[in-house]
């Protein structure tokens, strides 16, 4: 049975990805969120959630938001607060949460705190920032469900986001089959110029010889790793 596209990009490194979206010209790059647990990778279908400050002249407690009750296993939490680092939108309460739930990893445009925590249960998280200060009290819940736009690049619910120590990258739901298939053909390519090389050709002859100019034109490695 063939792979769930999901699946299919999970399979593959973000660098590979990234190639294949610039072979189309698609910019899918979350700029400056990075990784917070080295080593974590992760995929899975965006569910989006943005954050507003709180403002001023009201007594009323605002919490930081409850929205993790209602994501579906297997989502890809993303969360815009604007890049902020003057206060938290993720930490270890919420972690736990996700992992019951079946989230596979949250991408956050602001920053995260109980950091030590989150690498100890190996939950991959990727944010801009941290820090130790609350969020309650000083930004509020937004919305969830609807289209964010971080660095330039809009993610919508239903798209596929893919993580790893590179970064976190975000994939147009409708153009995800045609972007895994490229990216299997950049690492295949990859591969055997790697394998040239090893076997004693000249780095320039093999990127010549396999194609290095337009790896997505190359032969397709089989999704998945040893």
């Amino acid at each position: 049975m063939p792979l769930d596209v999901v699946d299919r990009l999970a399979a593959l490194d973000t660098a590979s990805i990234s190639d294949a979206l610039d072979s189309l010209g698609i910019p899918g790059v979350l700029t400056g969120i990075t990784a917070r647990v080295p080593g974590a990778r992760a995929a899975g279908r965006a569910f989006t959630v943005g954050y507003r400050p709180v403002q001023g002249g009201t007594r009323r407690f605002r919490n930081a938001a409850d929205y993790l009750d209602e994501v579906p296993a297997g989502s890809f939490v993303v969360i815009d607060n604007g890049g902020s680092t003057t206060c938290t939108n993720w930490g270890s309460l919420l972690t736990a949460v996700a992992q019951r739930r079946g989230v596979r990893g949250t991408a956050l445009h602001g920053s995260a705190r109980d950091i030590a925590e989150i690498r100890a249960a190996g939950y991959p998280l990727f944010s801009t920032g941290t820090t130790m200060v609350s969020g309650k009290n000083r930004v509020e819940l937004a919305a969830t469900g609807q289209p964010i736009t971080i660095g330039g690049v809009t993610v919508r619910p239903g798209d596929i986001v893919v993580a790893d120590d590179n970064g976190v990258l975000v994939v147009p739901a409708e153009r995800a089959a045609e972007v895994a298939e490229r990216a299997e053909r950049v690492e295949g390519t990859e591969a055997a110029i790697a394998e040239a090389v090893a076997g004693g050709m000249r780095l320039d002859e093999a990127r010549r010889t396999y194609g290095y100019a337009r790896p997505w034109e190359g032969p397709a490695r089989a999704a998945g790793r040893a």
